[in-house]
């Protein structure tokens, strides 16, 4: 033992390396479970194929949500019986429909009145004794982001005309700058309600 041990040692130390015990030193065996996918999975494979892949995959992550099982006589039995009956439907091309410019004017006008009818609410904290003054105002970003949350739509910053920040509590009425391709109503102007409240 004494004499391997200094072999060790003496390789350690020594600027000289034996290139056969460089080589073996980060070699590892890399073992592959060959399993039956039940459903398609991405740069896997199709349902119904048998795959190799890495044993604490299948176990962390395939096995446990059912989307693979193990190839062995009984499941490969089972899932060919399972095809039998329920044979695989036929993947569809999806065809890419180009919008043209009549669809896209008419989605930003079932935007535009979707801003216009219904109204914004914002919760805001206010100063204690100074009645309905704000901690901190109410931005454009700020105006902008609660527009992507609540009601889906997303507008420019240049859409919005607010010369100065909202410090109160109270309704406000927003005028927006909307493209003039989009047609207004008779009698209207594009406005976004907003409401700020005592959070």
């Amino acid at each position: 033992m004494a004499f391997v041990a200094s072999g060790k040692n003496f390789l350690g130390r020594s600027s000289m390396r034996h290139p056969l015990l460089h080589a073996i030193q980060g070699l590892r065996y890399k073992r592959k479970l060959e399993v039956i996918l039940t459903t398609s999975i991405d740069k896997l494979g199709k349902a119904g194929e048998t795959v190799r892949v890495a044993p604490g995959y299948f176990r962390n992550y395939l096995m446990p949500k059912m989307l693979a099982l193990p190839n062995i006589d009984k499941f490969r039995y089972l899932v060919d019986e399972q095809r039998k009956i329920y044979p695989p439907k036929e993947d569809e091309e999806v065809k890419v429909v180009s919008k043209t410019e009549g669809s896209e004017i008419k989605e930003y006008e079932t935007a535009a009145t979707r801003l216009c009818s219904t109204r914004l609410t914002i919760r805001k904290f206010i100063i204690e004794g100074k009645g309905e003054e704000l901690r901190e105002p109410v931005t454009k970003e700020e105006i902008i982001s609660e527009v992507a949350r609540q009601l889906q739509v997303r507008i420019e910053p240049e859409n919005l005309h607010l010369p100065s920040p909202m410090s109160n509590l109270g309704e406000y009425k927003v005028p927006l700058r909307l493209p003039n391709a989009i047609p207004k109503p008779t009698g209207m102007e594009w406005i976004l309600n907003v409401k700020i409240r005592k959070r």
